[in-house]
């Protein structure tokens, strides 16, 4: 993996004064490759709830879209015109995929995960046992844990520059509802429930009703129940949106918000 990270630091430091050898595309190569079996991740967890972004990672991926052309690209059915292709073969991965869901080379998709009409760009890991639900979209580089639920209408932000910028991640056992946007790095941490049409950013006000205070941004804690909510500005001249954490998870919420295994 060394060896890897050295050939694409290498074309990385070079991109605008040559163009690739052979050994450096085949090392951008390797890594969309390795992506895509899970070998290699964009961001990975590294320890007392911080992950870890993994620059050369990102580097590969856009010294891919430079060194690759347009081309005509097929994915059973379905054509496409770009430079990334599309995962075409699911079979024996332990993966449903639902026409015409949509998953870049360069993504990882875990045995017994469940892709409805969906789009995984590339970059992106969704872990086992967990449902992308219809139109919902998993962006570049974006994390999204194990036995997660991403409704219908979804979007999960991705990111590839700044290089340095944390993807979205989504911790396992998270319930995100319908039409909700996460975005700007945010984590929404392990068990949490997003109610529909919850939009979080970095800066968006996140207010806990249980204690009665705001609370840190860019950050849902674990197994809190968040709804769309606003809170009254200082002077009292107008309300600003916020994300409202009305509780934590009990069995109710457990019931409300499991996967239904009979759909799998």
């Amino acid at each position: 993996m060394s060896e890897l990270r050295a050939l694409v630091e290498k074309a990385w430091e070079e991109r605008t004064s040559s163009d690739m050898d052979s050994g450096e595309i085949h090392a951008v190569r390797e890594t969309l490759a390795q992506l895509t079996a899970g070998t290699v991740r964009a961001a990975t967890p590294a320890g007392n709830g911080q992950w870890e972004v993994h620059e050369w990672v990102k580097k590969a991926i856009l010294l891919h879209f430079r060194y690759s052309n347009m081309r005509p690209l097929e994915a059973g059915a379905l054509h496409f015109f770009d430079k990334v292709e599309v995962q075409g073969d699911w079979t024996g991965k332990g993966v449903r995929v639902v026409p015409p869901a949509t998953v870049r080379h360069g993504a990882h998709v875990a045995p017994g995960a469940v892709l409805m009409p969906c789009y995984v760009n590339i970059g992106a890991w969704v872990g086992p046992g967990t449902m992308v639900d219809t139109w919902a979209t998993v962006g570049s580089c974006a994390q999204v844990g194990a036995r997660c639920h991403i409704s219908g209408g979804v979007g999960i932000g991705g990111v590839l520059e700044p290089l340095q910028a944390t993807p979205v991640v989504v911790e396992d056992g998270c319930f995100i509802g319908a039409r909700c946007e996460v975005a700007e790095g945010v984590i929404v941490r392990e068990g949490a429930v997003l109610a529909m049409g919850c939009y979080v950013g970095a800066s968006t006000k996140i207010y806990d009703a249980t204690r009665g205070e705001e609370i840190p941004r860019g950050e849902i804690p674990p197994r809190a129940v968040v709804v769309p909510g606003t809170l009254p500005a200082r002077d009292g001249s107008h309300a600003t949106y916020a994300l409202i954490i009305k509780k934590y998870r009990d069995e109710r919420t457990d019931a409300r918000t499991a996967l239904n295994d009979i759909l799998r």
